[in-house]
């Protein structure tokens, strides 16, 4: 998002801004852009969806509409049968038909303020990774059918770690608003004024724990084989290293701890799993394994299983990963 200023011109005419929370699926809504350079082309359709997630970033919820969108119609506003901004038309899916991407304009109300202001957007921060709950996952963990935003790492010195809040726990409540599943929380998080204290219940232990995080400003964005790796395990299809100094400068680890995975056997449950070379091993079954041993010796205390629970480091951040054998 951006905002354009023009100088030297007075009186501009204005669209009006609508309520993007107020659309359903299938309301009716007009497209404006340059399509390919032709300009002021206008077509129609309807919402075909809300909420989507395109992997656009963390604070993906995107309008889906069947008004025909191009290369060139980003930026331009999505109007409904009142004439209101409800959108900005943003993103298409190569080669798709009837496929387009608005930003809900109600996204975009409390930023441009801020762009305005300073030129740049300042969004909350509480300093956790998450992840969304799986059957697999919530049944390892033994979470039964509750929904919300696991914690797989919390962030050193961060808001969460000063408030009390633990890797494994599952945020369900930020703010008294529900938390219903992963891409929810960076939202609500980033929308909360920097400075403020929000109210974060977590569930730890099947009990609610409720925890007050002061929100503070995110921070700024701006290969060898081993002569010998461990044989794939027969049932995960994982090759293991143990992160020696030597290895973890190989593969530009920042420190030596867990077990590295050297390679994943193809149509294993690893494989399944999008488990891969690269990543380090830090916990099996919420156990702390810091060899290849280790992990080993986890594996086989879960005998017979046909699921395991692995929380893996990849790049900076950690995931909880659960296996399936079957």
């Amino acid at each position: 998002l951006a905002v354009v200023k023009i100088d030297g011109v007075n009186n501009l005419p204005a669209a009006e801004m609508g309520n993007s929370d107020a659309l359903k699926v299938g309301d009716a809504v007009m497209a404006i852009g340059n399509p390919f350079g032709l300009n002021q082309t206008v077509t129609s359709g309807i919402v075909s969806a809300k909420g989507r997630i395109i992997g656009a970033g963390p604070y993906d919820d995107f309008i889906q509409t069947d008004a025909s969108i191009n290369p060139g119609n980003s930026g331009g506003p999505l109007i409904n049968m009142n004439g209101e901004v409800v959108g900005i038309n943003t993103a298409i899916i190569p080669n798709g038909q009837g496929i387009g991407f608005a930003i809900p304009i109600n996204t975009a109300k409390p930023l441009i303020p801020q762009l305005v202001k300073n030129g740049e957007v300042t969004r909350g921060y509480i300093g956790v990774n998450i992840q969304s709950v799986t059957p697999e996952i919530a049944q390892a963990m033994k979470l039964g059918d509750h929904t919300g935003a696991l914690v797989a790492d919390v962030i050193p010195g961060g808001p969460a770690e000063k408030a009390g809040i633990h890797r494994g726990d599952l945020i369900v409540s930020y703010d008294g608003r529900a938390v219903r599943d992963s891409h929810e929380l960076p939202a609500m998080v980033a929308g909360t004024p920097v400075g403020e204290t929000a109210r974060v219940t977590v569930l730890r232990d099947g009990s609610e724990k409720e925890m007050k995080v002061e929100v503070a400003k995110l921070p700024s964005e701006k290969t060898s084989e081993d002569d010998s790796p461990q044989k794939p395990h027969e049932k995960w299809g994982l090759m293991l290293r143990d992160v020696t100094p030597q290895v973890a400068d190989e593969y530009g680890l920042k420190d030596a701890q867990g077990v590295l995975i050297a390679g994943v056997q193809p149509g294993s449950p690893a494989d399944r799993a999008s488990l891969r070379k690269g990543d380090v091993i830090l916990e099996v079954n919420r156990k702390p394994v810091k060899s290849v041993e280790d992990v080993k010796t986890s594996i086989a205390r879960a005998g017979e299983t046909n699921s395991l629970l692995l929380l893996v480091r990849r790049n900076n951040a950690t995931l909880f990963v659960p296996l399936t054998s079957s």
